[in-house]
């Protein structure tokens, strides 16, 4: 019988297609575009390999009872320090991923104030700007922020769902034809090149499985939503990056800041650009407050077990981790100096691939769990064997997209988890002295 409490699959599957799209969409047409309509193939790569991965949380899920999500995951398989790599890891890809939707507000938002599109510095300037008050606006606790964002994220869902079905109106074959592979790569180069932006859109999927307990017969529901979420996004994303190439000339799209906006002005007209600007704006700045706030109760769980420093778990009176909040915006505001740029995309492609990377490396000892979490809780042979098989799927996905992500960021990412090590090493000893301190009591 359904507990009429609890949500069901239409609704969990919703919930998943929204936070993956959120403003991951927002200006991948324009990063795409560079390397012509062929990037489109890495979609369907990166769907499956999404799949597969969605699908291992889920189960992960089901059988672990501990929180923590992908840091107690990989807690099961490797130990305490792999729940603090993960946790670091996760939380400075957070860091860069806010930065990007950052950029994106302010590439969206140049029309309407031309300044910040005159070199860098306006759109450092912007790009900060955006951080700092959407960090602020966090001093106010939870409900607030939890209330606009699942507002303000149709902004953008309903502008790219709406392209899918109308734009086929105005597309022109010869436009996309003209856009297939303007730069004559091989095809599996392409693809390749673009599987960290296609990734990107789909960062996320990993919240599928968080809150199993609030949902009715999770067993069946919580991998069906997994997967039905996961492609209820792609065919959105292949839809809609489809549909802008054969209707705006691909040398436009991929100098454009503001690429639905673009569109929507050539199908109708400029008033019309103006108000998807403006609706991806709000989005943007939605999607912004909610993941500012995970990034701050992140490093807020992980502080409560003693694995980073302790000011990131102290709330101020609205339950807001405040100087957790000062301490992120800070770091925010160093990576957009350090990744500083006069052309929106370009910077918004770098930090897509460090984002991508520093999520890939949580999301491989995640996965990794998932044979020691089965084996404790006794599944039956089949369910293993055929969780075993879509986990090889997810991981080789993951192998391929660590490859595709560059030597940059890969690099990036490994000094960074180097530097964790470290950190934990340090970390440790006192852990250790306080399980001594507890059994000597």
């Amino acid at each position: 019988m359904a507990d009429n409490k609890k949500m069901g699959l239409i609704g969990l599957t919703t919930l998943v297609t929204v936070n993956m799209m959120g403003s991951g969409i927002i200006l991948l047409p324009s990063s795409m575009a560079q390397l012509g309509a062929v990037s489109l193939l890495s979609w369907i790569v990166t769907a499956i390999g999404s799949m597969a991965i969605a699908w291992c949380f889920a189960q992960c899920g089901i059988y672990c009872n501990k929180s923590g999500g992908m840091s107690a995951y990989s807690e099961e398989a490797h130990g305490k320090s792999a729940f603090f790599l993960c946790s670091y890891l996760y939380f400075l890809s957070l860091v860069v991923s806010n930065v990007a939707i950052s950029i994106a507000a302010v590439g969206y938002l140049t029309p309407f104030v031309p300044w910040l599109g005159e070199g860098s510095m306006p759109l450092f300037a912007g790009t900060l700007c955006m951080i700092w008050l959407t960090t602020v606006a966090n001093f106010g606790g939870p409900s607030l922020t939890g209330r606009l964002g699942s507002i303000t994220v149709w902004g953008i869902i309903i502008p790219v769902a709406g392209l899918c079905v109308i734009g086929w109106f105005w597309f022109d074959p010869a436009v996309f034809a003209a856009a297939w592979n303007p730069n004559e790569l091989k095809v599996s180069d392409a693809i390749t090149q673009s599987i960290p932006l296609t990734l990107w859109a789909f960062l996320g999927m990993e919240s599928a499985a968080q809150n199993s307990d609030a949902v009715d017969n999770p067993k069946r529901n919580v991998p069906l939503a997994c997967l039905l979420g996961t492609l209820g996004a792609a065919v959105v994303y292949v839809l809609s990056t489809s549909v802008i190439q054969g209707i705006v000339p691909n040398a436009e799209l991929a100098n454009s800041s503001a690429p639905f906006a673009l569109v929507y002005a050539q199908m109708f007209n400029d008033g019309i650009g103006d108000i998807v600007m403006g609706l991806a704006v709000l989005a943007c700045v939605g999607s912004l407050l909610g993941w500012q706030f995970t990034l701050a109760q992140t490093a807020k769980v992980t502080a409560d077990q003693g694995l980073f420093p302790r000011f990131f778990a102290r709330l101020n009176r609205f339950d807001a981790p405040l100087l957790g909040l000062i301490c992120c915006a800070l770091m925010q505001s160093l990576i957009a100096l350090s990744t500083i740029s006069p052309n929106v995309s370009e910077q918004f492609g770098k930090l897509v691939n460090l984002a991508a990377v520093s999520n890939l490396i949580p999301y491989v000892t995640a996965l990794s769990g998932l044979l020691v979490i089965m084996y404790k809780a006794g599944v039956d042979l089949p369910t293993f064997r055929r969780n075993s098989l879509i986990l090889l799927i997810g991981m080789f996905y993951c192998f391929y997209a660590l490859y595709a992500s560059g030597l940059e960021a890969v690099f990036g990412a490994a000094l960074v988890m180097v530097v964790g090590y470290l950190l934990f090493g340090i970390i440790a000893k006192r852990l250790i002295a306080e399980l001594d301190t507890l059994q000597s009591s």
